[in-house]
């Protein structure tokens, strides 16, 4: 990549990108704490690729100490805004009670929204998670589902 390129990139998109060039080694030394504070710019700031990049950061450890709740409060952020991968990942906290009460309605809500974006793993998910559910549980979901993708398209 271009000098010319990485300009680019940080005048339209400076923290994020900036922490992103620390994670890769892109024209910096890798630096875990660097890549940290400068996704954590971008996430307080809004950023929707920070978000979750932030939550896979606490749920995996990976520079900053492992913490599934904190993990869940970045993928919520992300997801609130239409991110499939964090919609998925938040479905999966929820199914699996990491750092959220384990609560099936929540996990079907994410999957669900995750899955009508494409996102394959949420549809097979969905399929194993709508087996342990009953209809009532089912109803509530898409319900929920609904009104949550209504919110999130008018942002």
């Amino acid at each position: 990549m271009t000098l010319t390129y990485y300009f680019a990139l940080i005048r339209n998109r400076p923290e994020y990108n900036l922490g992103l060039m620390y994670f890769l080694g892109e024209g910096v030394s890798q630096d875990d704490a660097e890549d940290d504070a400068w996704y954590r710019r971008a996430a307080e700031q809004g950023h929707a690729d920070a978000q979750p990049m932030l939550g896979y950061m606490y749920f995996f450890g990976d520079g900053v100490p492992q913490d599934d709740a904190e993990a869940a409060a970045w993928f919520r952020k992300a997801a609130e805004r239409g991110n499939a991968d964090a919609q998925f990942r938040l479905g999966s906290m929820y199914y699996n009670s990491l750092g959220l009460p384990q609560d099936y309605v929540n996990a079907h809500v994410w999957f669900n929204l995750a899955s009508e974006q494409g996102h394959e793993e949420s549809r097979a998910f969905l399929y194993i998670l709508e087996e342990e559910m009953t209809p009532d549980q089912i109803a509530e979901a898409q319900k929920f589902s609904r009104e949550l993708d209504a919110e999130t398209r008018e942002r």
